[in-house]
């Protein structure tokens, strides 16, 4: 029985990308003489992408399509590629040709030397701001040394991971999906290759900079508990700053007898005050919140279309031409 791989590719208003994507993908999976499917999860997109990717499934019974009922973001577009892949490899892959869809082949091979996981480390970023390249650098490198999983640093979700991984994945059902700590939580041998990452091909990023500090507070929030502590220490710290300042007011008054009423550090105080006390409570808020999520056991995405007869399975196949 040959090896049969499955490329998952989450998509969110890539009409100009699809096509050329489709193409280089189907190049490099016939070039390794593999039964494969590629899965496109519509993720809500406005423009022609949807109908693409039935035209492409039309003529081509190796691509199989989700369609939500609406945008359910980045991470459960893949977790629902991720439910419903048949393969023993699976690719993630994004829809901008941002990650060379040709650097699937060295994933693989180094796959078979015996890893489940194999991840893409970019080298360089092309086409990216400085302040993208700076916050995600700094990002990677705090969620590294806050949590006690080893997750890699510059990685996004392009790789390839064995289907024992995957099926850990299916259980992990938790609402705020950080993928790639979800990965790296798992375990299993894993490793890298490093690429030099393209600037977008075409369109624009659906990543705007509140999409990304979501992804990184339910990354940190997913895999740390340090706010929690930062709370308390901080709590324990302003406490002890009010202790002394306590001292210094009765040393005033009753000492050197320098008492002015209505100090404007009582103000000052109470100001700083409340501001701990409001960043506490809405860190505590936000694993609250994570709770309250998974406790009301919503499904992570709704589907409004697909050509998939059962998410338990689905029929793989080798590309004619």
């Amino acid at each position: 029985m040959t090896d049969q791989i499955s490329v998952v590719v989450p998509v969110y208003n890539e009409e100009h990308n699809i096509a050329l994507l489709y193409d280089r993908v189907v190049r490099v999976l016939n070039g390794m003489d593999l039964s494969y499917e590629i899965i496109f999860i519509n993720d809500g997109s406005s423009d022609r992408s949807l109908e693409m990717i039935r035209q492409l499934s039309v003529r081509d019974t190796c691509v199989k399509f989700i369609d939500f009922s609406r945008n359910f973001g980045h991470q459960i577009a893949v977790s629902a590629g991720l439910d419903v892949c048949s393969g023993q490899h699976v690719v993630i892959i994004d829809s901008d040709l941002q990650d060379p869809p040709e650097l699937i082949t060295d994933l693989l091979n180094r796959k078979r030397e015996g890893f489940e996981v194999v991840y893409a480390k970019r080298r360089s970023r092309q086409g990216e701001s400085v302040l993208k390249k700076a916050t995600a650098r700094s990002f990677y490198r705090l969620l590294q040394r806050i949590t006690n999983v080893p997750i890699p640093v510059d990685t996004g979700d392009f790789r390839i991971i064995d289907r024992s991984v995957v099926e850990v994945l299916k259980q992990m059902p938790e609402q705020e999906k950080f993928l790639r700590g979800q990965i790296a939580w798992a375990g299993f041998r894993q490793t890298y290759i490093e690429y030099d990452r393209d600037s977008r091909n075409a369109g624009k990023t659906g990543y705007t900079f509140r999409k990304m500090f979501r992804l990184a507070l339910d990354g940190i929030t997913g895999f740390s508990n340090l706010p929690l502590k930062f709370a308390t220490i901080t709590g324990f710290l302003v406490s002890g700053i009010a202790f002394l300042m306590a001292l210094y007011a009765l040393y005033s008054r009753f000492i050197i007898k320098e008492y002015v009423p209505g100090w404007t550090s009582l103000m000052l105080t109470i100001l700083f005050l409340g501001g701990v006390q409001l960043i506490s409570i809405g860190i505590i808020g936000e694993y609250i919140s994570r709770l309250g999520n998974n406790i009301r056991k919503r499904p992570l995405y709704v589907v409004s279309d697909t050509n998939i007869s059962t998410f338990s399975s689905s029929a793989l196949g080798k590309q004619e031409h």
